[in-house]
């Protein structure tokens, strides 16, 4: 990643020499944020967020730079916060990160929400917030994040072909260089969002993931009410200290009688409020346990959200170009791979591009009677202890529910460079399903399509993984990508009104 001090958005020149910044879409007041293209992956769009402190010696540029090699780090290990590619420092000593260009809403416009949407976006953000809490493993030390400003305004909701919506959380590492910075500059105001801020926050003092627990509490409250927990008189520091230390929350049933809350749920937003850390829930997993109780005992007032795939009329075509399709009906079963339902991923030597595939073999009537299917695939990567990439197809059909293809990588192999590369050259990839029953040949050619931004991400994650240092911990990598997984099985599961049946491979 880049270090040095590069271009600032307010001339024509690359910013580090590849991004193009076009134009301004957010501002706060923690800094800008532009729109800018990555001209060295072809012009993909990325974010640009330039923070509103300068660093102005080499130690704030060494904190700066510590504080973004773990928010990147951490990034890499959640699908729930936004991921940062790179950072830097502009010509003008402006921080900035480069992050994912996103097209979505914020929470803030979303509020107040009915309470299965409730119930869905606050889970992924707790297991984002878990995550960062739970610590990044950087330097042989374990370093737990808080975030520190956890608002609406912080929180993204992006469409997403799998999950529905799909939470990604805001400037993570951002809040706590900002704080340092202005103190450092003797600048001793408090920087933070006052109406999301917890006691101890506001104290100026250390804080830990509990700190974290309340600025949710507040934004469970107003997520499911419209309104905050406090209405002081100005929006002044002295006026919130006073409602944060010493006032007790607005009830949920006085700000909206209408609300048929469980008590569980209301007791747990409560708790989240309690002024000292230690009557609060502990940790991201407590609240997480209420809430998956309180979505099993949701009332018949609360219908399950309905599967966000429609179902085709028709049969898939694949949509693959004639040659591709023609070369996969004509492959048959590896002699190396066992007679049994599993999936790999293979790459096949056709001019003028190589193409990855992924084939499996499944019983001759399944594969029938998933030729009506839609095919969804999603990514995940990360780069520490082991840089590593787990690509999930999904196969739904209506009468069998959602099959799962999931295939690990290991990035510091050279053939997966190879097949991941292969992978993001084409707008579909072929799925090629083999008879369980001999002589086990292809019985059907289905496909999967990416959309450009991914097949770009992919092309940097290849880059990425040739230029980290070698690592012997891939275990470590596919345990932490296994838990990912299945949180979002768990959620998918959830939105979707199927009954799973042979879910994995």
């Amino acid at each position: 990643m880049n270090q040095s001090a590069f271009a600032s958005p307010n001339n024509t020149g690359l910013l580090a020499n590849r991004y193009q910044i076009l134009e301004l879409i957010a501002k706060g007041g923690m800094g800008e944020v532009f729109l800018a293209e990555d001209v060295l992956l072809g012009g993909i769009p990325v974010a640009v967020k330039f923070l509103s402190q300068t660093v102005s010696t080499p130690k704030m540029k060494q904190d700066f730079i510590h504080e973004a090699l773990m928010s990147a780090a951490l990034s890499q290990r959640s699908l729930h916060i936004v991921r940062a590619h790179d950072y830097g420092v502009s010509e003008a000593g402006k921080p900035f990160y480069v992050m994912e260009y996103l097209k979505g809403k914020s929470l803030k416009d979303l509020i107040p929400m009915p309470l299965p949407n409730f119930l869905t976006l606050t889970r992924q953000i707790c297991l984002g917030l878990n995550c960062a809490h739970q610590g990044i493993d950087f330097e042989g030390q374990i370093y737990p994040l808080v975030h520190r400003d956890i608002k609406p305004a912080n929180i993204l909701v992006v469409p997403d072909p799998i999950l529905g919506q799909l939470v990604k959380i805001l400037d993570f590492g951002i809040a706590k260089f900002v704080n340092y910075a202005s103190t450092f500059s003797t600048n001793k105001g408090f920087n933070g969002t006052l109406p999301y801020s917890s006691p101890e926050q506001l104290e100026g003092g250390e804080l830990d993931s509990r700190s974290d627990i309340y600025s949710l509490g507040v934004v469970m409250f107003e997520m499911l009410t419209g309104a905050k927990p406090w209405q002081p008189e100005t929006n002044l520091f002295g006026a919130w200290y006073k409602a944060h230390h010493f006032e007790a929350p607005q009830a949920i049933a006085d700000v909206n009688p209408q609300l048929k809350l469980p008590q569980q749920l209301n007791d747990l937003i409560m708790a989240c409020l309690e002024k000292t850390p230690s009557d609060r829930p502990q940790n991201m997993q407590e609240i997480l346990q209420v809430l998956n109780s309180v979505d099993k005992s949701i009332t018949p007032d609360y219908p399950a959200t309905p599967a966000p795939v429609s179902t085709p009329k028709t049969p898939v075509v694949s949509d693959l170009p004639l040659a591709i399709e023609k070369k996969c009906w004509e492959l048959t079963w590896p002699k190396d791979k066992p007679i049994q339902e599993i999936v790999f991923p293979q790459i096949l030597d056709i001019a003028p591009k190589s193409v990855t595939t992924i084939c499996l073999m499944l019983p001759q009537e399944e594969i029938h009677k998933r030729a009506v299917c839609q095919i969804r695939n999603q990514f995940i990567w990360i780069t520490s202890p082991h840089p590593m990439l787990l690509w999930v197809t999904v196969i739904y059909t209506p009468a069998l529910g959602l099959k799962w293809l999931p295939c690990y990588l290991n990035m510091q192999n050279t053939q997966n460079h190879q097949l991941v590369y292969a992978l993001a050259e084409h707008e579909r990839y072929p799925v090629v399903c083999f008879t369980l029953e001999a002589p086990h040949d292809c019985a059907n050619v289905l496909s999967s399509y990416i959309d450009f931004n991914r097949r770009q991400l992919l092309k940097t994650w290849v880059e990425q993984s040739k230029s980290l240092p070698p690592s012997s911990k891939a275990h470590l990598s596919k345990n932490l990508l296994k838990e990912q997984y299945k949180q979002m099985q768990s959620q998918i599961l959830q939105q979707m009104a199927v009954t799973p049946q042979a879910e994995k491979c």
